[in-house]
């Protein structure tokens, strides 16, 4: 039975004892990075050995968003914008901002599939403010909820439609937060109030969509502790509460300087808060080992939503690459 876990694997090729793990271990998913990435046919060739690693059609992750994070680029693939400039578009013309970010998305999409991956870890739903770490910036679609919600709905959207899952990011937000979580504990003391009526209302329409990653983010006046990500009051009070997430709920990355304890203490307090899925990155061998031990099998409400996700796995629909791409450029460059 799948584990409770989506992992990593170090090179551009499975070793033998990464194979052996990943047998043994038999986690959820993999997720890719550039680490993982050469050429097309490497890639595709990658990706199939890491679903016969296990023995299934587990699905495989990317962070594919363009701009500044974007794992597949040049040669071999296009280079995509930042959401903000999905965001200045639909400032000037909101139907033509929608079309430009589900567009693509719709081609992001296309990029992947061709290689076996079949989820990426967009859209962001995170609303900005003044004086934020830039560690989100120009990644945002915008600075208000509405804003925000549209953009990232018609990303989404593109996506499933190309046969690639979206994954929510970064439950309940990660737009106020004064430091990178890749690197320290980001604080918000914002009260309620504001944080229900900017941060968490970009989430409430995108509430359906099968996929979710939290914010390693602590908001004081909900938990003065725990970010997000190992808080039992912010999963199930907010996350799955107030904005209403059923779908799979997954961490952001458990070996970001964020979260303290050891990794098999991180992924623990993950799972009790109510995630789902663990998600673990960027570790050596043994690390993941640790990771995979303290995360147990899918079971219960993890393995219904798990299940429920991987059931809105479609084949792509019809889509004229070449002219897509045409227009798509043309509507980047007016942007």
């Amino acid at each position: 039975m799948a584990r409770a876990l989506i992992t990593d694997a170090a090179g551009l090729l499975l070793s033998a004892d990464e194979r052996a793990f990943f047998r043994d271990a038999d986690p959820w998913g993999f997720i890719i990075f550039k680490r993982n990435v050469e050429t097309p046919d490497q890639l595709r060739a990658f990706t199939d050995s890491l679903r016969e690693s296990v023995g299934r059609n587990a699905p495989v992750l990317v962070d594919q968003e363009g701009g500044r994070v974007q794992r597949l680029g040049p040669p071999h693939w296009p280079k995509y914008p930042p959401g903000a400039q999905y965001g200045a578009l639909y400032d000037r013309d909101q139907k033509a901002g929608l079309r430009a970010a589900w567009l693509g998305a719709r081609l992001i999409a296309h990029d992947l599939a061709d290689v076996g991956i079949d989820v990426d870890c967009l859209p962001l739903a995170d609303v900005p403010v003044s004086k934020a770490d830039p560690v989100i910036g120009n990644r945002a679609y915008g600075t208000t909820p509405a804003k925000v919600a549209a953009i990232a709905g018609a990303v989404a959207e593109g996506l499933l439609a190309g046969g690639v899952l979206p994954v929510l990011k970064h439950i309940p937000g990660h737009g106020r937060a004064t430091a990178d979580s890749h690197h320290a504990l980001p604080v918000v003391a914002t009260d309620p109030a504001t944080l229900q009526s900017t941060d968490f209302a970009a989430f409430l329409p995108l509430a359906k969509l099968p996929l979710g990653m939290t914010a390693h983010v602590v908001f004081t006046a909900l938990d003065p502790v725990a970010p997000a990500t190992t808080s039992v009051t912010m999963v199930q009070q907010v996350i799955r509460g107030h904005i209403g997430f059923d779908g799979l709920l997954m961490s952001d990355d458990i070996s970001m300087n964020a979260l303290s304890g050891t990794l098999a203490e991180r992924a623990r307090a993950t799972l009790g808060a109510g995630c789902d899925m663990v998600l673990h990155c960027n570790g050596s061998f043994e690390e993941r080992r640790e990771v995979a031990d303290a995360s147990p099998p899918l079971v219960g409400d993890a393995k219904r939503r798990a299940d429920a996700a991987l059931a809105m796995r479609r084949a792509p629909t019809p889509l004229d690459v070449v002219s897509a791409r045409q227009e798509f450029s043309a509507m980047s460059a007016v942007a």
